[in-house]
């Protein structure tokens, strides 16, 4: 049992205290949004969005839920306005690349 401890904390000792760059969570930084490219289309984006949506109003719809399904239907459309702006946004950054 004493050896264990013993190896336990020598081995701490050795240990580099920096963590693993490999390990450490990815940061939103300009640098890495410059090497980063989109690779998701914006057809598959928005079917997601759509699936997600689709799910939640069907939900509602199976529970009666009226109120539900006209916010779901607005929440919806906004979104899919805010996302079609980004992709638009991002595909004229990466045309002036």
């Amino acid at each position: 049992m004493f050896g264990a401890a013993r190896k336990f904390l020598l081995d701490a000792v050795d240990r580099d205290p920096r963590p693993d760059p490999a390990e450490e969570l990815p940061r939103l930084t300009p640098r890495a949004i410059e090497r980063t490219r989109m690779p998701r289309s914006r057809e598959r984006i928005l079917a997601n969005l759509d699936e997600m949506y689709r799910e939640a109003f069907e939900r509602a719809k199976a529970t009666g839920d009226d109120a539900q399904m006209v916010s779901l239907d607005f929440a919806y459309r906004r979104e899919q306005l805010y996302f079609e702006i980004l992709l638009d946004v991002r595909d004229a950054i990466e045309r002036n690349r």
